[in-house]
């Protein structure tokens, strides 16, 4: 749990509702701008006392994706703050991968971990006074393991894909059958994208799925408006009581609503905190947060449970069909200078695949270290020459790729153009095409002919990470192996059939060591995906094992 304890901005004091609706006026005009915002905190110091009932507040955010379907949305760094407050989930999981109840009190399980039984706590509601039992919940299970292809509503990606049903065997108990074992389903269970959505909403065709207003859970919030493209007023439930216990409240929030509001520029958003207009900037530049921090304003950076920023190669793809180029690739890049140049001192390398505050993390970094003589000699290997331009070629063709930077991660671009210059040294000729969200979605994120993807994915439990290496029971096959590597399947296999914790702990520091010996992934630095600068008035935000800050805790100062 974060708290600050700090001075007030100018004109933040007592702020009512209709002040900060007349905020939201002034940002939809576009009347403010981070010129406006020199001003800081009157004076550092002061003290959080005990939560105070009330209380509106604004969080500036600069997307908002383009559905609201749960199954398609509720996964989107964007959406995902909305959904957090609007819907429960059956578990709870902490930053550092612990889980404890929810809305499921209890578990158990068998000795292969194929079969699940959840005991749900009594009196859950959805908004709309229909119960959240076992039932709702095995349509939300079904929903999320198979999706609803027949109106176009995807399988939620890292539900554990040997799920084969759920079964209520009275209204607060679920059985759960699985076809294989699967240690991580408990875990699984506090993902973002398992959010539990009442059945009338699940029994919509998609087009009404995507009014956000016919959306019920069973949340601490609910939606009171929203306007596509700009904004989501959310307020508190009254009746809300059962909160995780992990984040010590379980009864109604405090605050009375949450607006979301779309800003696209990082500038104008930190601006309106600064001046108090506002309470909470998402995705502040990294630059920009040591100023803050001086200023005295709540600068929060956590880390979330997944992979660690970098690129996936695609064999099947020129020039990373060659294991000796995506090694070149691998060795290549200076992550001391990007760390140095575009970060703070809040990020720090990557290891391996995997963040370090997973469980199961080991250290691999000497399998892709900075080596730019060992990377050009893989490349003279190949058989790339270097050309009169600089340009390394090979039987005519030059030695080139295109990077995407991922709209999810501020600071992408600005990654991928130091990667360009220090590939630039070694003969690569790289090109970055950079989309917003919404476009990077149809051109970038399954397009299987690209021969680059980079990775911002989190996920709860190391588990699932088997079921996207390859083609696999539907797997996502994010090297373009299919099953053409053996000792990728060997691995990827003793991972997602693990009974035993230390057992699967051992395959997956063997899959990692063999995934980056063979270059698969190129590591760049631990992900820090979500940055908020906030009001210090604003105390005890909570975030979770995927990095969304929780409002559902938070009180503002009087």
């Amino acid at each position: 749990m974060s708290t600050t304890s700090s001075g007030r901005p100018p004109g933040r004091t007592g702020r009512t509702r209709r002040a900060v609706q007349a905020a939201v006026a002034a940002l939809a005009t576009v009347t403010l701008t981070a010129a406006c915002a020199a001003g800081g905190p009157a004076e550092a110091g002061g003290g959080s006392g005990e939560p105070r009932e009330g209380g509106d507040i604004v969080f500036l955010i600069d997307s908002l994706g383009d559905t609201w379907i749960p199954n398609n949305s509720s996964i989107s760094s964007f959406q995902g703050h909305v959904w957090g407050h609007v819907t429960d989930k059956l578990v709870y999981v902490d930053a550092e991968g612990e889980v404890s109840p929810w809305v499921a009190e209890s578990w158990e399980q068998n000795d292969d971990a194929t079969q699940f039984t959840l005991h749900l706590k009594d009196g859950v509601t959805f908004s709309d006074g229909s119960p959240l039992d076992a039932a709702a919940v095995v349509e939300n299970l079904d929903t999320w393991a198979f999706g609803a292809p027949d109106a176009g509503i995807s399988p939620v990606g890292l539900f554990p894909k040997t799920y084969d049903r759920a079964e209520a065997v009275d209204e607060s108990t679920v059985e759960v059958y699985f076809d294989a074992p699967t240690l991580g389903f408990v875990p699984t269970l506090g993902y973002h994208g398992s959010i539990l959505v009442s059945p009338e909403t699940l029994a919509l065709p998609a087009e009404e799925q995507a009014d956000l207003s016919n959306d019920i859970g069973s949340g601490p919030f609910v939606v009171e408006s929203w306007k596509e493209g700009d904004s989501v007023v959310l307020t508190k439930r009254e009746d809300y009581d059962w909160g995780p216990e992990a984040v010590g409240h379980t009864g109604p929030a405090y605050l009375d609503t949450i607006t979301y509001k779309l800003v696209a520029e990082s500038s104008t958003r930190t601006g309106a905190v600064q001046s108090g207009q506002a309470d909470v900037a998402y995705n502040a530049t990294p630059q920009e947060l040591d100023s803050f921090k001086e200023q005295g304003f709540s600068v929060d950076v956590p880390r979330y449970l997944g992979f660690v920023n970098g690129y996936r190669l695609n064999t099947r793809v020129a020039p990373f069909d060659d294991t000796l180029v995506r090694q070149a690739f691998q060795h290549g890049i200076d992550r001391d200078e990007i760390l140095s140049t575009v970060y703070t001192e809040d990020w720090s390398a990557a290891e391996g695949l995997i963040q370090s505050n997973v469980p199961e993390a080991t250290d691999h970094s000497d399998s892709f270290a900075y080596d730019p003589e060992l990377a050009a000699s893989l490349l003279d290997e190949a058989g790339w020459t270097e050309g009169a331009d600089g340009v390394r070629t090979k039987d005519g063709e030059p030695l080139e790729l295109t990077l995407y930077p991922n709209p999810y991660l501020a600071t992408s671009k600005a990654i991928d153009e130091l990667v360009a210059q220090q590939l630039g040294e070694l003969g690569f000729a790289v090109d970055i095409q950079a989309y917003d969200v919404v476009t990077f979605g149809e051109r970038v994120s399954d397009n299987t002919s690209l021969s680059n993807y980079e990775v911002t994915r989190s996920f709860i439990d190391v588990g699932t990470v088997a079921s996207i290496l390859t083609d696999a029971e539907n797997g996502e096959d994010w090297f373009g192996l299919g099953q053409s590597d053996e000792r990728t399947n060997e691995l990827r296999d003793a991972v997602a059939q693990a009974t035993d914790l230390d057992e699967r702990a051992k395959a997956v520091d063997e899959l990692q060591e063999h995934l980056l010996e063979e270059a698969y992934f190129a590591p760049v630095t631990q992900i820090v995906q979500r940055i908020y600068v906030s009001n210090p008035e604003l105390h005890d935000v909570t975030y979770n094992g995927v990095a969304y800050a929780s409002y559902y805790t938070a009180w503002l100062e009087d």
